[in-house]
């Protein structure tokens, strides 16, 4: 991909201060792109955006809990009022509780998978979308997982939340198809992100184990596949959900 793939377009990323939010905003700012970042982790936030800011990138940094709606919207108003359009929302926020079996889940579990991993995610599309539809177009890229694809043992919470949001994906890339608004959901596998070293409380070599190549989705692989599905130039792609998994779903 050429390194000016990106050269101008206004990009949106929650989740932005660590992980495959991070590596993004890195990528996309090195690519010319104009940033609006989002994270409930300013400090983390902050120091991704003055990071970028210094090495000449144009970005501005939102706190955003991407459960409350009003906070996910301003995302989007920052976007229009700074850079005076929004070309791609990349809804990224995520998050896991520990895994135990589907009996022993809780409720208070369910509710917290769904309020950000699904919940967050219909916010983003639903205020970038209405931002697309009166600027004539763009592309959205939602963070799922290999557990929205396929069963996920010992994550009920999520597994049912990531699915969730290949729903919403396919369900909005229908409905605004004709409205030059593209919408892909990526499903990556286990890659050593803090969401996975730290939220889910099990070894890395075992969740290796479960792959044909008996490694993890190091990620920047992860974010390759994502810049590819987002690229400007891939213009007929929408209703996907891109599994990136080493093979897994080859079984």
């Amino acid at each position: 991909m050429q390194t000016d793939t990106f050269k101008g377009q206004v990009v949106m990323i929650t989740g932005a201060a660590s992980g495959f939010g991070k590596l993004l905003a890195e990528r996309l700012a090195a690519g010319g792109a104009k940033l609006v970042l989002g994270d409930r982790n300013v400090a983390g936030l902050d120091a991704v955006a003055t990071a970028l800011t210094e090495g000449g990138a144009q970005v501005q940094a939102v706190p955003c809990d991407v459960t409350v709606e009003s906070q996910v919207q301003a995302m989007v108003a920052t976007a229009v009022q700074h850079f005076g359009r929004l070309d791609i929302g990349i809804n990224n926020a995520g998050m896991s509780t520990p895994m135990k079996a589907l009996i022993d889940t809780e409720e208070w579990e369910f509710n917290l998978n769904f309020a950000v991993n699904a919940k967050g995610v219909f916010f983003g599309m639903k205020h970038q979308i209405r931002q697309m539809l009166a600027q004539g177009g763009g592309a959205i890229l939602n963070v799922a997982s290999m557990a929205g694809i396929g069963g996920a043992p010992k994550l009920t919470a999520y597994c049912a939340a990531k699915h969730a949001v290949v729903g919403m994906t396919k369900t909005a890339a229908v409905e605004y198809a004709r409205k030059n608004i593209r919408v892909n959901a990526v499903c990556p596998f286990y890659s050593p992100t803090p969401l996975v070293t730290e939220g889910i409380g099990v070894g890395l070599d075992f969740l290796a184990e479960a792959s044909p190549m008996k490694r993890l989705g190091q990620p920047e692989e992860m974010v390759a596949a994502m810049l590819g599905i987002i690229s400007p130039d891939n213009t007929y792609m929408t209703g996907q959900a891109i599994a990136v998994d080493g093979g897994v779903s080859a079984y």
